[in-house]
C-alpha cells in the first residue's frame, strides 16, 4: 500500500490518520496544518493545530476563487501564467503555487478578505512572513517567483515601495545553499527562465533590472571578529556596516530580504530562558541565529527593511519549557509539511521498523531499531568521551548494520540492472566525532558483514569541523591523515585526469565540500560514493538524490530533529507518475530515526534512470519562418458614435479640369502690351511633393472637421480618425469622377482635388450621417504588444519529439498522436509556409467559462501562402466549454481583423485527422479582395 494518495499538482484532497490498532486510513479531507509535538523521551505525542493557517488557507482560497481582487495588473498577469498548466513543461506544485498566492494576498489582496487577520511578528521593528514547505516541495522556484512579483511590481509601480522592492538581499545559511541559489540572479540559465516565470520576454527583460544580493549569514559579522561567537557593537558603524555587507544595494532603501533555511534566523525573546546546550539539542545555533537577526536589525536602521519572507522546512525555535522543546514560528502563513509532501509523493517515501523478531524496547514495547540510541547499552557506549575509533561498536548497531546492508545490497543490484550510473547511498547520523571515526572504521577496516560494503574509496566520513570552515570560505586545522582520505576517494573516482588533478590540487575545505555536494552527480568528486557518515545533520541544500538508506545514532527528542535528519534523504530520482497521474513511490529505509510518519512493507522497485532530455530552442538561421501576433488582454464591445455614409446613394462628384487652371504663363507688361518673348511658366506639377495624396487626405479631413466638431457626440481624436478614413475612401473611389484622360494621370488628379478640396468637403459632408454602432476592440498589452516565436526561451522536455523543417522552433513536442499527424501535413502541405506548435510561445485567449476567466492555447499556429495566420486546433470530441474557447477565438479574430494591421487572421478546428488537410485547403486558397471604401 503506497501513502501516495494526493497530486501534487491540485489541493490534496485526503490524507492519512492514524486509526486503532496503529494503523493508518484516509480521511477524505485536506490535512489541517499542524505540527506533532513528540516526547521520545518520554513516549508521548499530540498534534498542536496551526488555527491561524487554516484561517488563512480558507480566505485565501476564497480570494483565489474570486480571480484574486486587489492586486495590480503585473500581479495578474503573474498569477495566471504561473497558474497555466500548459505554460511549462511541468506545472507548478500547489504547494508552490499557494505558497506564493498567501504572500501576495496578504500585500496585495483586497482588504474585505483579510478583515480580522492578525499575523503576529517576531518582535522586532520589521515585518516577518514565512512559508513552511517541506525538503522537496520547491522552495527556491517560490524564492524565484517572489523576486519576480516583488521587482516587476517595483518597476512598474514605483511609488508603492511600501509595498514592492527591486533591491533583494538573500541570506543563506552557508556556502552550499548560496552556490546553489545563483539560480535565483536574473543571467541566463536561471530560474527565471528554466520555469518561465515571465509570460512576455518584455518582462524578462524588464526583470534584468533586479538587484539581487545573495550572501552567507557570516557576511553579518563584525569584519574583524568573523571567528568569534559574540559580535561586539561600536567598532563598525551602522551605516559602515550596511555599505560593506549590502554593497552596491546599499544604494536602495526598502529592501526585501529573504531569509533561506530561516530557522536559523531566530529572535530569542527576552522572557525565554534557554542555554546554548539545550539550542544545540534542538538543531539551533543559539549564537548563529542572534548574529544573524542582529545583522538584519542594523541594516534595518539604515536602509529599513520593508518585509523578510522567510522560508523553511522545519521553522521551530527553542521555547525554554520543559513541555515543549520547541516551536512553529507564530508568521507562519501557508504550509506544507513532510506528511503533505509524503502523500503527494513530491518526496521519498520514508519507511521505519515496525517490529523485528528480538525482544522489544521494554517501555514503549516498540523494536529497539526504531530509536537505536534510546537502548541504554547504545548511548552509554556512544556517548563515552575520547573513545578510539578501532573500538567496536555496539552490538545493537552492528546487527543494525548488517539488516540495513542486506536492504542496501539488494537495492544496489536493483539500481544496477535498471541502468544507475551512481550507487545508492546510505547515510549514518552520529551524536559525536568519536562515534563518526568507530562507524568508519568498521566498513573501511572490514567489520561489516557484507563485502560490499568495505569500500574505503567509496565511503566517506564528513568532519564536521572542516565542514564547518568550508562552508564560511575559512581554513580548518591541519589534518593530514584525513586529507589523505579525501584524495583516495578522489583517485578512485572515473574523471578525467585534467579534471582529477584539479580536484586533487584542491585544499581539504574545498575538497571536502566539492565531494559532499556532489554525491550521486555525474562526472562529479562524489558520483561513486555509497556509505556517508557524518555528525548531526549534514548542511542544508545537499540535495543527494540516491540516499536510500538512513541510520540515526544519535538521541532525537523532538519530530524536527528527526524531519532535519530524514530529509537529506528525501529528494526524489525521477518523477515518473502512474496510470492515475500520481508519483511513482521511492523509498528510504530508516533506522534509529523515530520518526511519526512512514510506510510498512517491501523493498520496492528501483526508481528509473534519468530520461534524456531535448532542446526545444529558435532556430535564428530561420528567421523567415517567425510568425508573430498581437498580444490581446481581452476583447471589448464598445459602443461608440460611428460615421457613416450611405455609399449607393451618393452620386458622383465631377470635377471638371475646364473650370480649374493647373498651370499659367506669365510675360512682363508695360502699360497693356507683354514682351512674349520672355514668357515664365508656372505649372503645378512642377511641385509634386505639395500634392501627396496623403496630405490631402489630412487638409480635407482637416476642413471637414472643422464643419463637424461641434455636433458630433464622440472623442475628437474619435471624430478625426472617422473622417481620414471616409476621405481616403472617397477620394480612392470611382465616385470621383474625373472626365479627361489627360487628367487622369495621378499627379494632375490630386493637383486638381487639391484646388477644389472645398468642393469635396461639401459633396462629402452632404452624406455623411452619425449613429451608434458596436465594434469590437482588442485591448493590448502595453508591456508587450507583439509576441513572436522568436521571443520563446529555450527549455527542455522528455516528451516524444521530432525535429521540424516549415517552424521557427527546432523540435515539436507530441502530447498526442494526433497533434503529430498533424505537423506531418503542416511540414509536407505546399500552402503552408510556416507553422510552429503553440508550445511555451504565449499565445492564448482569454474566455470566460463558469463565472471565472480562462487561458485557452490553441494548438498551432500556421502562416499560408495565402498570407492568413491560422490558428488551428485539435480536438477529439466536443463540449460546452470547447465551444465557449471556439467563440472566445472567433471574437479575437473578429476584433483583430477589424482594427487591421496584423494581416489576416482565421481559425479552425479539426475534429478528426482527415480535417487537416480540408482546413488547409480552404485557408490556403487565395484571400479575395475587398472594396476599400465599403465601410
Amino acid at each position: 500500500m503506497s501513502l501516495i494518495i494526493n497530486t501534487p499538482f491540485g489541493c490534496p484532497n485526503q490524507h492519512w490518520v492514524e486509526a486503532k490498532g496503529g494503523k493508518l486510513e484516509i480521511k477524505p479531507e485536506r490535512r489541517p496544518a499542524s505540527y506533532e509535538v513528540f516526547d521520545a523521551r518520554n513516549n508521548t505525542k499530540r498534534t498542536e493545530v496551526l488555527d491561524l493557517v487554516n484561517t488563512i488557507r480558507r480566505r485565501v482560497a476564497a480570494w483565489r476563487e474570486a480571480s484574486w481582487p486587489g492586486v495590480t495588473i503585473v500581479t495578474r498577469k503573474l498569477l495566471e501564467h504561473w497558474n497555466e498548466t500548459e505554460a511549462r513543461q511541468h506545472p507548478f506544485y500547489f504547494c508552490q503555487l499557494e505558497a506564493i498566492e498567501t504572500l501576495i494576498w496578504w500585500v496585495e489582496g483586497a482588504e474585505a478578505f483579510k478583515q480580522g487577520i492578525a499575523i503576529p511578528g517576531d518582535g522586532g521593528a520589521w515585518e516577518r512572513l514565512c512559508n513552511k514547505m517541506a525538503t522537496g516541495a520547491g522552495k527556491t522556484t517560490v524564492m524565484a517567483m517572489i523576486i519576480t512579483w516583488q521587482v516587476l511590481n517595483a518597476l512598474t509601480y514605483p511609488k508603492r515601495n511600501k509595498d514592492f522592492s527591486r533591491a533583494v538581499f538573500i541570506v543563506a545559511p552557508g556556502l552550499t545553499v548560496k552556490e546553489r541559489l545563483q539560480v535565483l540572479l536574473p543571467s541566463e540559465g536561471s530560474y527565471y527562465d528554466q520555469f518561465n516565470l515571465c509570460p512576455s520576454e518584455a518582462l524578462r527583460q524588464k526583470l534584468n533590472q533586479a538587484e539581487v544580493l545573495i550572501e552567507n549569514w557570516h557576511t553579518l559579522m563584525p569584519p574583524k571578529e568573523a571567528g568569534r561567537s559574540v559580535v561586539k557593537k561600536g567598532r563598525e558603524s551602522d551605516e559602515a556596516f550596511t555599505r560593506r555587507v549590502l554593497g552596491k544595494l546599499a544604494a536602495h532603501k526598502d529592501i526585501i530580504v529573504i531569509n533561506d533555511e530561516a530557522h536559523h534566523a531566530y529572535r530569542k525573546p527576552p522572557e525565554v530562558k534557554i542555554s546554548k546546550k539545550q539550542a544545540a539539542e534542538q538543531g539551533v545555533d543559539l549564537e548563529e541565529a542572534t548574529r544573524w537577526i542582529e545583522g538584519l536589525d542594523r541594516i534595518h536602521k539604515t536602509r529599513r527593511i520593508q518585509r523578510c519572507f522567510d522560508l523553511s522546512a522545519t521553522p521551530f525555535a527553542p521555547t525554554g519549557k520543559k513541555s515543549t522543546d520547541t516551536a512553529l514560528f507564530d508568521w507562519i502563513v501557508s504550509d506544507f509539511g513532510l506528511n503533505d509532501a509524503i502523500e503527494a509523493g513530491l518526496v521519498k517515501t520514508p519507511r521505519v521498523v515496525v517490529r523485528d523478531d528480538a525482544l522489544p524496547d521494554a517501555r514503549t514495547l516498540r523494536s529497539k531499531l526504531y530509536h537505536i540510541y534510546r537502548d541504554p547499552s547504545v548511548s552509554e557506549d556512544l556517548n563515552r568521551a575520547k573513545a578510539e575509533p578501532h573500538e567496536a561498536l555496539p552490538k545493537l548497531v552492528q546487527d543494525a548494520y548488517t539488516l540495513l546492508g542486506a536492504d542496501w545490497r539488494e537495492t544496489r543490484r536493483q539500481w544496477h540492472d535498471a541502468g544507475h550510473r551512481s550507487p545508492p547511498v546510505m547515510l549514518t547520523v552520529c551524536n559525536r566525532t568519536e562515534t563518526a571515526a568507530r562507524v568508519e572504521n568498521y566498513f573501511n577496516k572490514g567489520d561489516a558483514h557484507w563485502p560490499e560494503l568495505h569500500a574505503p574509496d567509496k565511503t566517506l566520513r564528513v568532519d564536521s569541523k572542516v565542514l564547518e570552515k568550508a562552508e564560511i570560505g575559512e581554513t580548518a586545522t591541519s589534518d593530514k591523515v584525513y586529507e589523505a582520505r579525501l584524495k583516495e576517494i578522489i583517485e578512485a573516482v572515473d574523471l578525467p585526469e585534467t579534471r582529477k588533478q584539479q580536484l586533487l590540487g584542491m585544499k581539504k575545505e574545498g575538497l571536502l565540500r566539492e565531494i559532499v555536494d556532489n554525491v550521486g552527480k555525474r562526472g562529479s568528486a562524489g558520483q561513486g560514493l555509497q556509505n556517508v557518515v557524518s555528525v548531526a545533520m549534514l548542511s542544508e541544500g545537499w540535495d543527494a538524490k540516491n540516499v536510500t538508506h538512513i541510520m540515526g545514532l544519535r538521541a532525537f527528542t523532538s519530530q524536527l530533529l528527526c524531519e532535519q535528519v530524514v530529509g537529506r534523504g528525501l529528494r526524489r530520482v525521477s518523477y515518473d507518475t502512474d496510470e492515475n497521474g500520481l508519483f511513482l513511490p521511492e523509498y528510504v529505509n530508516v533506522l534509529g530515526v523515530p520518526l511519526s510518519i512512514s510506510e510498512t512493507g517491501t523493498a520496492g522497485e528501483a526508481p528509473p534512470p534519468p530520461k534524456p532530455a531535448t532542446q526545444i530552442e529558435v532556430i535564428p538561421d530561420r528567421a523567415a519562418l517567425e510568425i508573430k501576433w498581437p498580444n490581446v488582454l481581452r476583447i471589448e464591445t464598445v459602443v461608440k458614435p460611428q460615421l457613416t455614409m450611405a455609399w449607393e446613394e451618393v452620386p458622383a462628384l465631377v470635377l471638371d479640369p475646364a473650370s480649374t487652371p493647373i498651370s499659367a504663363e506669365l510675360a512682363p507688361a508695360l502699360g497693356g502690351a507683354t514682351d512674349m518673348g520672355k514668357v515664365t511658366a508656372i505649372d503645378l506639377e512642377q511641385l509634386p511633393d505639395g500634392f501627396r495624396l496623403q496630405r490631402l487626405v489630412f487638409q480635407t479631413a482637416r476642413k471637414a472637421f472643422a464643419e463637424l466638431r461641434h455636433g458630433f457626440s464622440g472623442t475628437e481624436e474619435y471624430l478625426a480618425a472617422q473622417l481620414v478614413r471616409i476621405v481616403e475612401s472617397f477620394l480612392n473611389s470611382p465616385l470621383l469622377d474625373i472626365p479627361s484622360l489627360f487628367h487622369s494621370d495621378p499627379l494632375r488628379r490630386r493637383i486638381l482635388i487639391a484646388l477644389n478640396v472645398d468642393l469635396v468637403v461639401q459633396h462629402v459632408m452632404r452624406h455623411v450621417s452619425e449613429q451608434n454602432t458596436e465594434r469590437l476592440t482588442p485591448i493590448f498589452d502595453e508591456e508587450n504588444p507583439i509576441g513572436s516565436t522568436g521571443q520563446m526561451q529555450t527549455w527542455y522536455t522528455t516528451k516524444p519529439n521530432f525535429p521540424t523543417f516549415k517552424s521557427h522552433i527546432s523540435h515539436l513536442v507530441g502530447d498526442s498522436s494526433w497533434e503529430g499527424h498533424a505537423a506531418n501535413v503542416l511540414e509536407v502541405r505546399d500552402g503552408v509556409v510556416a507553422y510552429a506548435k503553440n508550445d511555451h510561445l504565449g499565445f492564448q485567449i482569454q474566455y470566460m467559462w463558469a463565472g471565472s476567466r480562462r487561458r485557452y492555447v490553441p494548438d498551432f499556429l500556421v502562416r499560408l501562402s495565402s498570407g492568413k495566420v491560422l490558428a488551428l486546433e485539435i480536438k477529439g470530441s466536443d463540449s460546452p466549454q470547447n465551444k465557449a474557447k471556439r467563440d472566445a477565438m472567433d471574437e479575437w479574430v473578429k476584433a483583430i481583423n477589424g482594427a487591421g494591421g496584423f494581416g489576416r487572421w482565421a481559425s479552425a478546428v479539426a475534429f478528426k485527422p482527415s480535417d487537416v488537410q480540408d482546413i488547409i485547403s480552404e485557408h490556403a486558397a487565395a484571400v479575395g479582395s475587398e472594396p476599400t471604401y465599403a465601410q
